[in-house]
């Protein structure tokens, strides 16, 4: 079955930077786009950053452009989020995703941005 695995969550100061990763399987990684989605209490998962299946196109919220990058490696079965220049507003539980018929998500992992 379909699984996503992410890691790298972390506590980090303002500025720093954190890289997550999303192990996937269960499904052809290599065809499938993959993204990156935040939530915060009370609010609606919001999308990150998304990337086609050959890494070729990236797509990031307006938040973060500049300042979060996407990647991956298909030999690997993995997505990553560099996150650089952290702000506090950037605090959330991130969760990896992908749509294989219907919609997959990750168990997510906590990024607290404080001093």
């Amino acid at each position: 079955q379909v699984q996503l695995v992410e890691s790298g969550g972390g506590l980090v100061q303002p500025g720093g930077s954190l890289r997550l990763s999303c192990v996937a399987s269960g499904f052809r990684f290599s065809d499938h786009r993959m993204s990156w989605y935040r939530q915060t209490p009370g609010k609606e998962r919001e999308l990150v950053a998304d990337i086609s299946s050959t890494g070729t196109v990236r797509n990031y919220a307006d938040s973060v452009k500049g300042r979060f990058t996407i990647s991956r490696d298909n030999g690997k079965n993995t997505v990553y989020l560099q996150m650089n220049s952290l702000k506090p507003e950037d605090t959330a539980v991130y969760y990896c995703y992908v749509l294989y018929g219907i919609n997959y998500w990750g168990k997510g992992t906590l990024v607290t941005v404080s001093s």
